[in-house]
């Protein structure tokens, strides 16, 4: 989710960096930073899904379970302690963001609920 995030709110609206508090250029710094800790993460879970699938000691059932909390969990936590407690960036800057902190959070809450 958090590249899903960082694509289409960071990159493609320009909505926001990562990293808000400060100029443009270490906006965009920050969020050249997200990407590669996104792209390792990727990477590295790629290759322990790849492993799990060798060894067939993967249940399709728990692959979809762990990829939804991944999705599930990142948006609240994003939500709360990025937006929130620690005031990195805003989801929409100048405008009232309450409407868009709810969507998120409750579409994170979602993905925690799906079975």
């Amino acid at each position: 989710m958090a590249a899903v995030d960082e694509i289409v709110f960071h990159q493609l609206l320009g909505r926001h960096h990562f990293y808000d508090r400060s100029t443009n250029r270490v906006g965009l710094l920050s969020d050249a930073l997200l990407a590669t800790s996104e792209v390792l993460a990727l990477v590295a879970g790629l290759f322990l899904y790849a492993d799990l699938r060798r060894r067939r000691a993967l249940a399709d059932a728990h692959a979809w379970a762990g990829f939804l909390l991944g999705l599930g969990v990142f948006q609240p936590l994003d939500g709360i302690v990025d937006h929130k407690l620690l005031r990195l960036h805003q989801i929409r800057c100048g405008v009232d963001g309450t409407p868009y902190d709810w969507a998120w959070n409750v579409g994170g809450v979602v993905l925690l609920r799906v079975r």
